[in-house]
């Protein structure tokens, strides 16, 4: 393919391509980019390709181009989703930590030793009720 009939192909199928394309996508502007990158690819390849091939050469690029373009912002929407989705657990995780906190704060110091030998540090009731000096059943309750 010459120059002249690479010109000629964007000329005659350029608008076909896009309205293809934004149909699809929905968005101009992705569209605009899908169809530009079709042509870069058809000019890049245009001494491999026939004149009378150049057409449905076209719009398998720009098809192929346009599933490539939704694949990406598929990932990219999995990724934002991920980062938000992380984002909401950490919060929760700050406000149960502080909601915890509170409450261990409320406890007495015995009460708090307590929780805190058997969650923080996962002591038997046996072992802690020989470091505090209780019963297991004190320990327990």
């Amino acid at each position: 393919m010459t120059e002249r009939e690479y010109n000629q192909c964007v000329h005659q199928y350029a608008d076909n391509v896009f309205r293809f394309i934004v149909k699809n996508l929905k968005h101009e502007e992705d569209a605009r980019d899908v169809v530009q990158s079709a042509f870069e690819k058809l000019w890049r390849n245009r001494e491999q390709v026939e004149v009378a091939t150049a057409k449905s050469y076209l719009f398998t690029i720009a098809y192929n181009q346009m599933i490539d373009h939704l694949r990406k912002v598929k990932r990219m929407s999995l990724q934002d989703d991920f980062t938000n989705d992380t984002r909401t657990v950490q919060q929760q995780t700050t406000q149960l930590k502080k909601t915890l906190q509170e409450a261990l704060n409320r406890l007495s110091e015995t009460q708090r030793s307590l929780v805190m030998l058997k969650d923080y540090e996962g002591y038997s009731y046996e072992e802690i009720g020989k470091i505090m000096d209780l019963n297991e059943s004190q320990v327990k309750v």
